[in-house]
């Protein structure tokens, strides 16, 4: 059940290429239905919701996730992502609040952009452990698992090939990942968990580790075509069955 929530929803954007479009966000929030799926089984599996508000120049973002009380007897889930980004969605600082059953953590990264590269300071908080620092680098533009998401949504998608691959870096907290993206096309008329219909770009996304292990299985995100991108429905590969995250408004 890790990464469920977070993984899932947590989008990574496109640093190479193509460039960004002018997507400007004021105070928003939206929410997710998580569904479990396996067979003829559809269950409401957790609810998360995403919001971003205006500070300063930039943004403050937070992710909060949980499952509902029928999961919580299997697997119990209370994590929440904050972020605060500048104008361009380049994180300055994030944090990870885990609450996964008995297991509790806290993560802070710290973020310091110079010239093309990044570096980060990643201080890991363990219940009964040290605490540990952990410093990341990247040469090129590194995002976290929340900013990373309006990353996405800020890219011009009419400058994306089909069928193209593209590579960006992701600090998730110890490591550093690279996120692969191929942009599939434009879905005409995606459906989604209260039978309304929408246009939206897919992309399949995949996560490995700095030596190429595969982190986390593959993932499908469809995005709005309108003005404000937003994330409709998230599909992630469990060893049983896959998890839906439709967005419910």
């Amino acid at each position: 059940m890790r990464k469920i929530i977070f993984s899932i929803l947590a989008i990574a954007g496109l640093a190479l290429s193509p460039a960004s479009s002018a997507l400007t966000l004021g105070n928003e929030s939206l929410n997710y239905q998580i569904v479990f799926h396996w067979g003829m089984v559809w269950k409401h599996a957790g609810d998360a919701t995403l919001s971003i508000a205006k500070s300063g120049n930039g943004y403050s973002a937070r992710l909060t996730g949980k499952t509902r009380s029928w999961a919580d007897k299997i697997y119990t889930v209370r994590d929440t992502l904050k972020c605060t980004m500048g104008a361009n969605f380049r994180p300055i600082k994030y944090e990870k609040f885990t609450h996964e059953n008995s297991y509790y953590a806290h993560d802070v990264v710290a973020f310091n952009s110079s010239g093309s590269g990044t570096t980060a300071a990643c201080t890991r908080y363990r219940k009964d452990k040290p605490t540990a620092h952990i410093n990341l680098s990247h040469g090129g533009a590194a995002y976290d698992m929340l900013s990373v998401f309006y990353m996405l949504r800020s890219l011009d998608y009419e400058k994306l090939q089909a069928n193209k691959v593209y590579k960006s870096c992701v600090f998730s907290g110890k490591e550093k990942e690279t996120l692969t993206i191929k942009y599939v096309g434009i879905e005409p008329s995606l459906q989604l968990r209260d039978k309304s219909r929408h246009q939206a770009y897919h992309l399949k996304l995949s996560f490995t580790t700095d030596n190429g292990k595969k982190s986390s299985d593959g993932i499908d995100a469809y995005i709005s075509t309108g003005p404000q991108r937003i994330p409709l429905l998230v599909v992630g590969k469990l060893k049983i069955g896959e998890i839906k995250c439709y967005y419910a408004k």
